[in-house]
């Protein structure tokens, strides 16, 4: 045993897959549905895009194989393993509860374990100063902090936000009137992670003022020592003395200045200490306003005043929806727009892989963000999602944000949908399914090989040297020797068949040495591992 605190729960040692009637499923971690990579299939585009992998990516499946798939497909892979700076994802509760647009009342260990599968990858994406946002309440939120711990480490957490989400009191409630969430914050590397900062409100600025007409502008009196004994630092030390009256002020043995006396010889002649009319007081520093980072650091505690609440933001998806029924469980634009505003800047990728009714998406849009948002259900991207951000672009989204970021449309996205299962289970035989044929099934083939798709002559794929060749039918010596004739001398390929003619994979050896040949589906899958 290593001795590392981890939680437990049944079946952590097995993980989870969807099935046919829209839950989940326990397989061993070595099924192939679990590391098979599902093809992402174009489903349309809105606005400006230029059909590559750089564009904002509207995902309809499950968030798993759908982050597999970014995360392992080489396309995609080259543009967000490793570089998505921001992820908020907004799960299930699993509350217990019954909302219309979510299933929320899965089994505990079903949660975790959906949540570990996710998280794990996630953790892939992230950029190394990229951080995750995980927004829960009471039912899950101190089981997911120590999965958290032992997805991220401890050591990068970064903390967690309390959020005011109601603006009054329910006054059914059994217990307690509960008005707030959680939102867990945790970085991929504390070493490389930069929290970002919030605009100064007018309160703190107006703490400073100029009684004295100081040509450096507004000031404020602020603390000369430090939270350190005599013992801990003894050259902070030692008497001031006020250079205008003569008067010396001893130091408190158990709290010293802030400064070493050199540094405080030069405040004390750049007049930034002030000095007491009574020996009695004590002298405090000058800290101008124009001198300060104009930002603020983030407060744990978000009011529902600064960050909005949940009736606002149903109000927000009435007024973009007002002839659908609401969804059931939107967050507000504010919300998301303190969140995006610290954990990203202008550029960055923002991931919601439980993106519901779009709120992630529409902020990072209008906030100058790139963006990938994945739901499950088609009826919300439907009926919510996929219009809303519609409205984004087009700049007929009047609500939430679009004033204080002045948005007035621009942009787009491309929808895409997560494909079926390469594989069928017939027993305990493993087959290929109904619709690998041709084209698709050289699209499959190649992304769970790791080729990067690419139709040229008999190749349908490309990695570094190596060439891979699918064929959908039965390979002998005739199809064998005029894939190998193609190769350029340096090159090697990977031929993919559903059956192969006696004799013919010694044949490919004998033509090209370091070369191989491949049977679908077995040979895909060996021992549970996808072969690269």
């Amino acid at each position: 045993m290593s001795g590392r605190l981890t939680l437990s729960w049944v079946n952590k040692d097995k993980a989870l897959v969807p099935d046919e009637d829209g839950g989940y499923q326990w397989v061993e971690r070595d099924d192939p549905r679990l590391i098979e990579v599902r093809l992402l299939h174009q489903a349309g585009r809105i606005g400006e895009v230029s059909g590559t992998v750089e564009d904002n990516l509207l995902i309809q499946g499950d968030s798993y194989d759908a982050l597999y798939a970014l995360s392992r497909t080489p396309e995609y892979a080259q543009r967000y393993r490793g570089k998505i700076k921001l992820v908020y994802i907004d799960p299930p509760f699993n509350t217990g509860q019954a909302f219309e647009h979510y299933d929320d009342a899965l089994e505990h260990s079903v949660w975790l374990g959906m949540m570990r599968e996710r998280l794990l990858l996630i953790r892939e994406l992230l950029a190394p100063d990229g951080s995750v946002w995980v927004h829960l309440d009471d039912a899950e939120m101190a089981y997911c902090r120590v999965l958290l711990d032992e997805v991220f480490g401890r050591g990068n957490f970064v903390g967690t936000v309390i959020w005011q989400r109601s603006d009054s009191p329910r006054n059914d409630a059994i217990g307690l009137s509960v008005d707030h969430d959680y939102i867990m914050a945790y970085s991929r590397d504390s070493r490389q992670f930069k929290l970002g900062r919030l605009e100064r409100t007018a309160a703190m600025n107006a703490v400073y003022s100029n009684p004295d007409n100081d040509p450096r502008g507004p000031w404020h009196a602020d603390n000369l020592t430090c939270n350190k004994s005599e013992d801990e630092r003894r050259n902070l030390a030692y008497p001031i003395t006020d250079p205008a009256t003569g008067i010396t002020y001893p130091y408190n043995p158990r709290r010293v200045w802030a400064y070493d006396r050199m540094r405080m010889d030069e405040l004390i002649a750049d007049r930034r200490i002030i000095f007491p009319k009574k020996q009695t007081g004590r002298p405090q520093l000058k800290r101008f306003l124009n001198e300060l980072d104009r930002g603020r650091a983030p407060q744990t505690v978000w009011t529902h005043e600064e960050a909005g609440h949940t009736r606002g933001s149903s109000r927000e998806i009435q007024r973009l929806f007002p002839d659908v029924r609401p969804f059931a469980t939107p967050k507000p634009e504010k919300l998301l727009e303190r969140i995006v505003q610290v954990g990203s800047n202008t550029g960055d990728i923002v991931l919601d892989c439980f993106l519901g009714s779009g709120t992630t998406a529409a902020v990072a849009h209008k906030m100058g963000r790139k963006w990938v948002g994945v739901e499950l259900s088609a009826e919300t991207i439907q009926n919510f999602t996929h219009p809303r951000l519609e409205k984004v672009t087009a700049g007929h989204d009047l609500g939430g944000i679009t004033k204080d970021v002045d948005w007035s449309g621009g942009g787009g996205f491309r929808m895409l949908t997560v494909g079926p299962s390469l594989f069928e289970r017939a027993g305990s035989r493993l087959l290929l399914a109904d619709w690998a044929k041709g084209e698709e099934f050289a699209q499959a083939v190649a992304a769970q090989l790791g080729f990067i798709y690419e139709f040229d002559g008999p190749f349908a794929g490309v990695k570094g040297r190596a060439r891979l060749a699918v064929v959908d039918g039965v390979a002998d010596d005739v199809v064998v020797k005029s894939i190998v004739s193609h190769l350029n001398e340096d090159e090697r390929v990977t031929v993919v068949v559903k059956a192969a003619a006696p004799g013919t994979e010694q044949m490919l050896r004998e033509l090209s040495s370091g070369s191989r040949l491949l049977k679908a589906p077995r040979d895909l899958v060996r021992r549970g591992r996808v072969v690269r």
